[in-house]
């Protein structure tokens, strides 16, 4: 039987503890009681977890005490930056939650030049609220960490922060190249990119190259390598087009049909997966 997962609210290297609606769940739902076991996520690791204390804190909520045990194996998120332009809250609620459950390890909301002037104007107020749908999606896909959700900024802020080796637009205007073929090229050029390790004198992967076999979880965070860039509705403006080649993106299609912008981002992410894993 699988264990129940949960995302520990604070830790240390031995313990974890949970508050708020986990620990009032786990109390009060599950019986939560000291000698039960279940798996937790404290800083990024996962761990089999036992309950050693159940206490109410000061406001009178319950915290759930753990001593970790041994780390569990577990698959980190996909190497993958999505850059989300900002599109009805409802919608893109959607999309938050389900790039998450796909494994997506950063997303950047884009004021772009077709975002509706109310949603940009409130876009930064919901920040939080995205990051939240971003941490229960977590829960629910038992993934082992939370998606970094940004704060939401203007596209040539950034274009110019943004470091992924391979970059690519998703163009409606773009009627050749395919995200399947971008993301081979790109690995095919990757593949070939070695350099020497001074200690054996051996050919090595270049570090920007993903680990096609997983990676490894006693890492620091996922290395992002990948970012894809998804529209709002009514498309990238010319202007941002061709800010983005300037940045040396590269434009591809999904295919001949329009896609609503929750719709592309859940394909995208999808069609990525199956290169990245």
């Amino acid at each position: 039987m699988t264990r129940r997962r949960f995302i520990a609210d604070t830790w240390t290297p031995t313990t974890a503890t949970l508050t708020g609606d986990q620990a009032v769940h786990l109390a009060r739902v599950l019986r939560a009681a000291p000698g039960q076991i279940y798996d937790i996520v404290a800083n990024g690791f996962l761990h089999r977890a036992e309950i050693t204390q159940v206490t109410a804190g000061s406001n009178g909520e319950n915290q759930i005490h753990f001593l970790l045990h041994e780390e569990l194996s577990a698959d980190a998120s996909l190497p993958l930056h999505l850059l989300l332009a900002v599109f009805k809250f409802d919608h893109m609620e959607w999309a938050i939650e389900k790039a998450t459950e796909l494994g997506i390890a950063r997303i950047t909301p884009i004021l772009a030049r077709r975002t509706e002037k109310h949603l940009a104007q409130s876009a930064l107020k919901r920040a939080e609220r995205w990051r939240r749908i971003a941490l229960e999606a977590s829960k629910q896909s038992r993934r082992i960490d939370i998606p970094e959700i940004a704060d939401p900024i203007p596209l040539k802020q950034a274009l110019e922060q943004e470091k992924s080796p391979t970059r690519i637009l998703l163009s409606e205007t773009e009627q050749t190249t395919t995200l399947t073929a971008a993301l081979e090229s790109s690995q095919l050029s990757t593949n070939h990119q070695e350099i020497f390790d001074p200690g054996t004198n051996d050919r090595v992967p270049h570090p920007s190259q993903p680990h096609r076999d997983g990676w490894d979880v006693n890492s620091s965070p996922t290395r992002i390598t990948y970012a894809i860039a998804i529209g709002p509705e009514g498309g990238w403006a010319p202007e941002e087009i061709s800010l983005f080649i300037q940045h040396a993106w590269q434009p591809v299609t999904l295919g001949p049909r329009i896609l609503r912008a929750e719709t592309a981002a859940i394909a995208a992410i999808a069609i990525a997966s199956t290169h990245l894993i």
